[in-house]
C-alpha cells in the first residue's frame, strides 16, 4: 500500500524514536528523505544517516539520533507544507523559528535547504517542515 505522506511518516518515526529513547531508527529510502536528513545532520539535529538495500530494489536509510546529556537533539518537528496544503514562501516573508533557535527545512530550485541557507542563496521555496 502507498504511503500519502512519505516525509510526515519519517518526521514522525524520528520524533516517536527520540521519544522512546532509541539510538538509531529505521525508514524506507526516497531522495527527499535523504536530503532532509543531509540538512538535519548538517545543521547538527542527528548524529549520521545511511542508506543499505534490504532486498533487490527495497532500500531503507538507518537515521543515527542525537542525545545531549540524555536530552533528545530534537525538541519539535513538525511538518508544515502537507500532500493537502502546500506552503510556499519568498524568502523575505520567511519567518524565524523559535526566534531564531530553530530551523525551517525548505524544498527550492536549488535543492533542499535550511532556511539560513535559503537566505544566504536569496531563494524561497516549499516550507517542508520546523525543527527546534
Amino acid at each position: 500500500m502507498s504511503m500519502s505522506d512519505p516525509l510526515g511518516d519519517m518526521l514522525t518515526r524520528i520524533r516517536n524514536g527520540q521519544r522512546a529513547g532509541k539510538s538509531s531508527i529505521s525508514s524506507p529510502a526516497s531522495r527527499l528523505r535523504q536530503n532532509v536528513l543531509g540538512v538535519l545532520k548538517r545543521e547538527g539535529y542527528i548524529r549520521d544517516y545511511e542508506q543499505h538495500e534490504v532486498r533487490p530494489g527495497i532500500s531503507e536509510i538507518e537515521i543515527q539520533l542525537k542525545y545531549h546529556e540524555g536530552e533528545p537533539g530534537i525538541r519539535e518537528i513538525s511538518r508544515v507544507s502537507t500532500p493537502g496544503r502546500r506552503v510556499y514562501s519568498k524568502i523575505k516573508d520567511l519567518g524565524r523559528v523559535y526566534n531564531g533557535l530553530g530551523i525551517s527545512i525548505l524544498s527550492t530550485p536549488r535543492g533542499v535547504l535550511s532556511d539560513s541557507e535559503a537566505r544566504d542563496q536569496n531563494v524561497g521555496g516549499e516550507i517542508l517542515c520546523e525543527v527546534f
